[in-house]
């Protein structure tokens, strides 16, 4: 039972119009009371109707700290569920501290990070899913990570776990009553039935898991790997689409020979540019090193962008950069479309199933179709996020496999005709595992860890 009240900055520290004192507990009507002061002085804080706003001041043994706005909250209708104030004050840092101060001497205790949110979650208020899906928002890169963040805070993920989890628990429920009462309640061929009851349930999970490829893009941007013969337009293209000159750009073959990377948003899609060193055969060991590095972020990357120098033919170091493309999402973008094209189109068409774009990093031609392009790629277009569910953290996707794994096991169990008694046990496993992603069945530790992560005030 929470029996402290709590206080903390809830916006940023640095100077802006308004910054915000937020309380949270059971003296947060008794804290403010003692500290505010009206502007007639006419009636008590406390005794205010909830969910209105009051003009005054806070005041500091009758010393004026701060002319303020101030909320008033009455729980369980709160974010956390309890009694809460917030105090809009001015923006200053200093000002802002002087005021957290005040309120933390009479009677409120500095909240620790994450804490306001994980009162909510203990309250009921939200579900642990919920709860990292506010700090998902907070942090969120880019429009679609926005809306992902958004859709779980609703409850997207909440709905689709409860759904799996009333279907499994009703068959626990079912076994164990039958096991109970065997003279009234039968399980002979239930395995059959509970077979192919556990098949729509998979299906639900897997298509969870499949989201999770999207969802980590979705959330971390698109892991894109420029790849290219030396003088291609790589890094000219990555200075294009930064907005600045981040990478050095000479006539000099091998100018790039480490790894460049930023973090951009193309038409609402974060993607995490890697500019690498332009791939070809050759003796100089701090380039050989840089052309290692080049493949090896190949091997791991969800996309790569390869530029190929439209004004010159293709040669052996074109064919082992192909290589690299097998079984991977790629785009061809043929650059210095302003010049006389000596590439064979239709030998990349033929050798890389893969689209191709025209650009010219010289006249920042062809960026708007690139853009395009990567969003039908990935998403298919728009992503809705009203019908769809993307898993974007990682510890869901790991509590849904491990579900999935029970799941399995207990068609292992009917496969082979094991008592049915023992399909309990796996079930209860694929019910816990689920139960951890929206807190039904998580320790104090693994709580305690989430809300560890989150900014102080929220």
């Amino acid at each position: 039972m929470v029996t402290e009240t709590i206080a903390a900055i809830a916006s940023a520290m640095s100077p802006s119009g308004i910054g915000i004192i937020r309380i949270s507990g059971p003296e947060s009507l008794d804290v403010i009371d003692r500290i505010y002061q009206s502007k007639n002085g006419k009636k008590k804080i406390k005794d205010v109707h909830t969910h209105t706003i009051h003009y005054g001041y806070i005041v500091d043994n009758s010393n004026v700290v701060d002319e303020v706005l101030v909320m008033i909250m009455h729980g369980p209708h709160t974010y956390t569920g309890e009694d809460t104030v917030e105090i809009d004050c001015h923006g200053g840092v200093l000002a802002m501290k002087k005021v957290l101060e005040t309120v933390v001497k009479n009677g409120a205790r500095p909240a620790e990070p994450g804490e306001f949110t994980k009162r909510a979650f203990l309250n009921g208020r939200i579900d642990l899913s919920q709860a990292e899906a506010v700090m998902d928002v907070i942090s969120a890169k880019n429009e679609y990570a926005l809306k992902s963040s958004l859709s779980q805070l609703k409850g997207s993920v909440q709905e689709s776990i409860r759904d799996i989890r009333s279907k499994i628990i009703y068959h626990i429920a079912y076994i164990e009553s039958a096991l109970d009462d065997p003279e009234h309640i039968s399980v002979d061929g239930y395995g059959v039935k509970l077979r192919e009851e556990i098949k729509p349930l998979k299906a639900q999970i897997v298509k969870l898991l499949k989201s999770a490829d999207e969802g980590k893009m979705i959330k971390e941007g698109i892991k894109t790997v420029i790849l290219g013969k030396p003088n291609a337009g790589k890094s000219s293209l990555l200075n294009i689409l930064v907005g600045e000159e981040r990478a050095i750009v000479t006539n000099i073959a091998g100018t790039t020979r480490d790894i460049l990377e930023e973090q951009i948003v193309l038409n609402g899609v974060s993607l995490r540019m890697i500019d690498t060193a332009g791939i070809r055969a050759t003796e100089d060991q701090v380039e050989k090193i840089g052309v290692e590095k080049a493949r090896e972020y190949a091997k791991d990357a969800d996309l790569i962008l390869y530029v190929v120098d439209a004004s010159r033919s293709l040669d052996e170091n074109d064919q082992s950069i192909i290589e690299l493309l097998k079984d991977k999402k790629a785009i061809v973008l043929l650059n210095k479309s302003d010049l006389p094209v000596e590439v064979s189109v239709e030998y990349l068409k033929n050798q890389i199933h893969a689209p191709i774009v025209w650009i010219s990093a010289k006249e920042e031609t062809g960026i708007e179709e690139l853009e395009n392009v990567i969003k039908d790629l990935f998403f298919a277009g728009e992503l809705n996020f009203n019908d769809e569910v993307y898993i974007t953290n990682i510890r869901h996707k790991t509590a849904l496999e491990e579900a999935n794994k029970s799941l399995e096991l207990v068609e292992n169990s009917i496969e082979i005709g094991i008592e049915e008694d023992f399909y309990t046990i796996d079930l209860m496993d694929a019910y816990e595992s689920l139960g951890s992603i929206i807190g039904e069945s998580v320790g104090e530790d693994l709580v305690n860890e989430i809300f560890s992560k989150f900014c102080t005030g929220k």
